[in-house]
């Protein structure tokens, strides 16, 4: 847990093959002292990366294990530490391997619940012992309240009474996590443990938990897209983008979203530990980003990384050289990429990119500072 007393710095891995020691290297020589890796592009050896079938958890993968060890390896000789972060759980497949459809399985049936704890509880057995392993990020933005009658960004009295009658059910994300870091315990003591706040790590998420969760040695994050109808994809495809910054679409709203607002909405998940007594060095910003291409991305990142340096909050860019999306990848700079990167994806291929220091890159790699 020493590793997270002091402020860390990384990036997010989502690639949809497995990182060779070359990227880990650059990585690191940027300054990154850990990734965020999340293995479910890879090809798997049956329907699932590692669970086999997210519809019935069986065991392990032994194929998969196999190259996550390897993947692991390499990111420790480069000198990174890795938070292994899901996409999928028993119940809850990714979207993007589920035919584009929320899988709300986990949130329906606790039965789901003892797949996914017999899950963490095998993988914390093989992985207990790998020196790159800095914490076990039990799921990617999870979001039983998709489905389960609660607003995304509801006022915060709204959220407590929902969470109200949700406890107890199975749309109820902190027993949900004190079942898996019970199943982690019983394999392995030590090592930290990250739990993603509810609608997709929504900065405004934790908000409804009456408590942190028993466990001394969890770390609580949220993601940072906010406005996402300005950062986002969807955002680049309009006859008249939304600027950032601008009067941007909220919580049903029309705001005006700039600097100061980036920090008052940033402010709600560190008035939210703060209320519990959690310490600030157990905050992670685990994603935040915005398309390259939108103008304002600039002063985007420079706006949400002030607000998290000056809290000396751990924070993860999303993300590093990803060969399967190129929305977020700054290295790229402003320009749209070339055919060949298309064609790479298409035939399976090594992405062709080469990739250099950028404007665009230049708020977060400024951060960074390498050794």
């Amino acid at each position: 847990m020493s590793f997270w007393n002091t402020p860390r710095h990384g990036g997010n891995s989502f690639n949809r093959l497995a990182p060779d020691q070359a990227y880990f290297n650059a990585l690191r020589a940027y300054g990154a002292t850990w990734v965020r890796l999340s293995y479910d592009k890879w090809q798997p050896a049956q329907r699932d990366f590692l669970l086999g079938s997210a519809d019935d958890y069986q065991g392990l993968a032994a194929t998969d294990l196999v190259q996550l060890r390897a993947v692991l390896d390499r990111a420790h000789r480069a000198g990174l530490k890795v938070v292994i972060a899901p996409l999928s759980l028993p119940g809850m497949r990714w979207s993007q391997n589920n035919q584009g459809q929320f899988d709300d399985r986990l949130w329906q049936d606790k039965r789901y619940w003892s797949q996914a704890a017999a899950f963490w509880r095998d993988l914390a057995r093989e992985l207990k012992d790998h020196p790159a392993i800095a914490a076990y990020n039990l799921i990617n933005e999870p979001a039983p309240e998709k489905q389960g009658g609660l607003a995304e960004h509801a006022a915060p009295e709204q959220m407590k009474r929902w969470y109200a009658q949700a406890q107890g059910s199975a749309r109820d994300l902190p027993a949900l996590y004190e079942q898996l870091v019970a199943a982690i315990r019983e394999q392995d003591p030590d090592t930290p443990i990250m739990v993603d706040a509810g609608w997709y790590a929504a900065a405004d998420a934790f908000g409804y938990w009456p408590a942190p969760l028993t466990d001394s040695r969890v770390l609580y994050s949220v993601h940072m897209y906010e406005p996402y109808s300005a950062t986002s994809a969807p955002n680049m495809t309009r006859k008249q983008p939304f600027a950032y910054p601008g009067p941007v679409p909220f919580a049903g709203l029309t705001q005006q979203w700039d600097g100061q607002r980036v920090q008052q909405y940033l402010q709600q998940p560190l008035a939210w530990s703060e209320a519990m007594h959690v310490p600030r060095s157990r905050l992670v910003v685990g994603e935040f980003g915005c398309m390259r291409r939108l103008p304002g991305c600039q002063r985007y990142l420079e706006d949400v990384l002030t607000v998290l340096d000056s809290k000396q909050l751990h924070w993860a860019f999303y993300s590093f050289r990803e060969d399967s999306w190129d929305g977020m990848d700054y290295e790229l700079g402003s320009a749209k990429v070339p055919w060949r990167y298309w064609q790479a994806i298409d035939q399976g291929a090594r992405d062709p990119l080469a990739r250099k220091a950028t404007a665009e890159f230049e708020p977060i790699s400024k951060r960074l500072k390498p050794e």
